[in-house]
Formats: C-alpha cells, structure tokens, sequence
C-alpha cells in the first residue's frame, strides 16, 4: 500500500509517500521561519505559509518518490490535535486530492503518528511485535504517556496537566534571550555544561490535582518552572555566558527528569519503550532514557533524528498500517484541534 501523507498541524509544511507503513519513498519537510522574530509560532503567519508552500512540496514528495498519481492508493492527512488554521489547510487539500483522484481519505491522529515514527527506522521491529509497549509523545505541544498491550490500542496512562516539555524549553529560552526555538539552544548548552542537582523543581503533580482521572504519579506540570526559573534570574541574575549556560543545563535537567521518572514508574511490565514528538531528539532525555531502559532491561525505540519533529512520513506509514479513520466517514469529518488517540 503506497500513501501520500500530509502534515500540516503547526509550524512545518510537508508531505510524504511511504509503502507499506514503513519505507519511505520521499519525506519533504519545510520548517517556517517566519515566526523567529515572534518567539514563538503565530498562528496566522503559519496557515497562510501552509497554503503557500504545501502545493510545491506535495509535488516535490511525488517527484522524489518517481511515482504517478495513478501509484498511489491513499491520500493521508493530519486531522488533529494541533493548531486550527494550520490543520484546515492540510487536512482540506487532502480531502480535494482524494476526490479529484478518487482515492480513499485517511484522518491520521498526529500523536499517534509520533509513535510510529520510531517504527520508520529500519533497525526497528515489527510494530504488532513490540508489545507491551510504553509509548512517550514528548514534544512542543505534547507530553503523554501511553500503554499499548494490543497495536492501535492507545491507552492513556500519563500527561503533563499544563505547559508540554517544548513548550517549557522554549519559554526558558525566550526568558534567557536564547533565541527560537529554544530547545536546541538549550540542548546545545546542556552539552557543555554539566547540570548540578536539585537547582529547580521536577515537575511533581501534587495529589489532588485535577488530571483527568490520570494516576497523579504518572503525570507531569512544567509551568511552575517557568515560573521557578524566573524568580531564579531575578534574584541570580547571570552576569556572563558561562553563567547562562549553567542555568539552562540545570533547568533542562529539571524537564528531563521530570520525563523519565515518570517512564520509569510507568515501566512496569513493559518489553520496549518508545519515544517520539521533536523533544525525543533532545540528546540528555536519550541519555537518561538509555541508561533507564539499560537498568530496566527494556528495549529503548528511539525515532530517527530527522523523524523526530513533526513529518508526513509518520501521517503516512501510520495510514499504511491500517490506522486512522477511512471511508466516506472520514470525507464528513471537519478538523480536531484537540482530538486524543
């Protein structure tokens, strides 16, 4: 089976073809960086990029991949969660391309996605054969936990109650005029600097917070960061380069750990665990993840680097292991800015 995935739910604009879930015949990624000078992504700079863009790398994915249109039996798009205007634009070429093309419509959950991409690395095993499995979504939008003991069957286990770990990254960042995206940058420091213990607090959800009826364990909160961080510059403000560098590994190691022990408690009886979503590429939650799934005796799936952040190659290997939402069904469906696996 050979889809045509789209991915539209953010700040990239790309397109994808890959047969039979897994090999990718083209994976076309344009990252906008039109929202630098914001800091952040703007919603309305990024859906009227989308438009722009997304038809020349439609035809760039098809050009790459030497097929017609007459080889592709699927077309594939986000449909949710992620932000609205940028989702509309994707998930409506989509729907035109299958009726012009009189193909089946697949409505792909994009977090779902996020954990097959690890499944898009050849090295990796049969997706139905690497169960139990605990899933982690870890990105600018996303920090989930999940517990699949059958494939397609997500359940959710853990989350973060606020910010997602990107998000707390980049925010840092902006506070300590790193620059966008903050993750990287701060990646980047945390590689040259050692962080010291305990500087700021590990994302703890006390008992009796609402998390949706989530073991409070399980779950993570980063917005008190922030928050811890800020206090920490104002009344330790840093006075060189060494200084900032300090700051962002220790509060970087603040999210990580935050991450890990929670997949630690949530271990349990698990063979593998799987980690996607564009933090997953941050190289001190690889680190401490190895050495956890060494401890565990656990198989760490890691997605390939250029896998990591969003990509079409996860939307369509995803539609091509039967997931998602097809038929005439999917054609009535209208975008889930919010919609869980």
């Amino acid at each position: 089976m050979i889809v045509l995935g789209i991915e539209t739910s953010c700040d990239e604009t790309s397109a994808a073809i890959v047969k039979d879930g897994r090999t990718i015949l083209s994976n076309v990624v344009h990252t906008q960086a039109e929202h630098t000078p914001y800091g952040g992504v703007v919603p309305e700079i990024a859906s009227r990029c989308h438009i722009m863009l997304l038809p020349g790398i439609i035809k760039q994915a098809m050009e790459e991949a030497k097929l017609s249109w007459n080889e592709i039996d699927a077309i594939a798009a986000t449909r949710g969660p992620g932000l609205a205007s940028s989702l509309l634009v994707g998930w409506s070429t989509a729907k035109g391309l299958a009726r012009k093309l009189n193909k089946p419509l697949i409505a792909i959950n994009h977090i779902e996605a996020h954990v097959h991409s690890v499944f898009l690395n050849p090295s990796a095993p049969d997706p139905h054969e690497a169960l139990p499995m605990l899933a982690l979504a870890v990105s600018g939008g996303h920090s989930s936990l999940f517990k699949i003991q059958e494939y397609g069957k997500l359940e959710l286990i853990g989350r973060t109650v606020d910010d997602a770990a990107g998000e707390a990254l980049d925010k840092a960042a902006k506070l300590l005029k790193l620059g966008y995206p903050g993750g990287p940058i701060i990646d980047k420091l945390g590689r040259t600097t050692p962080p010291r213990k305990n500087i700021f607090p590990e994302g703890r959800v006390r008992e009796g917070t609402e998390t949706g009826g989530l073991n409070h364990e399980l779950c993570m909160s980063f917005s008190g960061l922030k928050t811890s961080l800020l206090h920490y510059v104002t009344h330790t403000p840093p006075t060189c380069d060494a200084d900032v560098a300090q700051i962002a590994s220790d509060y970087q190691e603040a999210v990580v750990n935050a991450i890990v022990k929670r997949c630690d408690k949530a271990l349990v009886g698990m063979k593998y665990l799987a980690v996607g979503g564009g933090v997953s590429l941050n190289s001190r939650l690889r680190e401490k993840l190895m050495e956890l799934c060494d401890k565990r005796k656990v198989q760490l799936l890691l997605a390939l680097p250029k896998h990591c952040g969003d990509n079409a190659a996860m939307i369509a290997g995803l539609a091509g292991m039967g997931r998602g939402i097809t038929g005439e069904e999917a054609f009535a469906l209208d975008i889930a800015p919010s919609w869980q696996p």
